[in-house]
């Protein structure tokens, strides 16, 4: 099996980690905002937060990456498997940046306010409408249900690719000096 010869930049690999987590709180956050009214506001002011701290990641991350290109796959990756590949990191990008947008446009037309910090407000980009707002919270919902699946099939991937296939695509993102299993015996 060929394995890609490039990993991804310290810069890009923080960011994807990073980003991972931020996403996963986000979902698990989202869930406890649902299931608990005690403490709906206190995770409703965290989840407003990093929202935004995850649009700006996302953007960040998106420029970067015109910039600095994936390594490249395997080349004895199947055709349909490149395709996939590239078609879930357009559907990541998207929701990344689409889910937070659409939750400031519904509070936006709902009045509320997304506090950055303190007394540091984003600005509303929409009108207040109360029809908008419940349109935009129904998408809000179902784009977050659309990223959880979407993360589950990349870790899906991701596991696959670093545990049966063992081709280095999981090594072009691993933290550290993460080695094949294969390569680490002939190693040692």
């Amino acid at each position: 099996m060929s394995q890609p010869r490039q990993r991804f930049s310290p810069f890009a690999r923080l960011l994807h980690w990073l980003m991972a987590a931020l996403i996963l709180a986000m979902l698990f956050i989202g869930i406890g905002m649902i299931a608990s009214l005690s403490d709906y506001h206190w995770l409703l002011s965290i989840h407003r937060s990093l929202g935004i701290i995850i649009l700006v990641l996302a953007v960040a991350r998106l420029f970067y990456r015109l910039f600095h290109p994936a390594p490249s796959l395997p080349a004895g990756m199947p055709g349909w498997q490149r395709i996939l590949a590239r078609a879930s990191h357009v559907v990541l990008y998207a929701l990344m940046i689409a889910l937070p947008l659409v939750g400031w446009a519904m509070l936006s037309a709902a009045r509320e306010p997304v506090v950055l910090y303190g007394s540091l407000y984003l600005p509303p980009i929409t009108p207040q409408d109360a029809a908008l707002y419940g349109g935009l919270r129904e998408t809000h919902t179902v784009l977050a249900f659309l990223l959880f699946a979407t993360f589950l099939a990349h870790l899906g991937a991701a596991l696959l690719h670093a545990m049966v296939f063992r081709d280095g695509v999981f090594q072009t993102m691993a933290p550290g000096q993460w080695r094949r299993r294969d390569d680490a015996a002939t190693l040692g």
